[in-house]
């Protein structure tokens, strides 16, 4: 039987990995997917995003640089389903268009929650605040109602 799935951008793993305001709610997600058996899935981009991001948090003394690449390789420990494919980035690349986005980074996420027909999760509130009108399958973290 297939597992459920659900598409994760790089807000929702910073979040889980670092301090941030949402690192309970992550958390608390993160285990309720884990409990249900899910199969949480990311494009490739995902590594590439979390690393610049807790690169930064270093870079700005947020964080100790060996806690920094400890965190990095805990983030790319995390049992996450990377998809890369042209058709992904077309379909990104037409996403972006129609939410008007002046970038493809976001809509890949959003690309590949609705190429799997799953729930898309973000901490994003801006991204989600844009798309979530005519997106139904976003979800925002600040939103969560599990137990944190």
């Amino acid at each position: 039987m297939l597992k459920s799935r659900v598409c994760v951008d790089a807000s929702i793993i910073v979040a889980l990995v670092t301090t941030e305001v949402q690192s309970k709610k992550a958390l608390a997600l993160w285990m309720d997917w884990m409990n249900k058996d899910y199969k949480v899935i990311a494009p490739v981009l995902l590594r590439f995003e979390v690393a610049s991001a807790i690169r930064r948090k270093a870079f700005r003394g947020l964080l100790k640089p060996e806690d920094a690449r400890r965190i990095l390789n805990e983030a790319l420990s995390l049992d996450i389903e990377f998809v890369d494919s042209p058709r992904l980035t077309l379909h990104a690349f037409d996403l972006a268009a129609r939410f008007n986005r002046p970038t493809t980074y976001d809509a890949h996420y959003l690309a590949l929650a609705e190429m799997m027909d799953c729930e898309f999760w973000t901490a994003d509130e801006h991204l989600y605040n844009a798309v979530r009108d005519s997106f139904s399958l976003i979800h925002w973290l600040g939103d969560y109602q599990g137990e944190p």
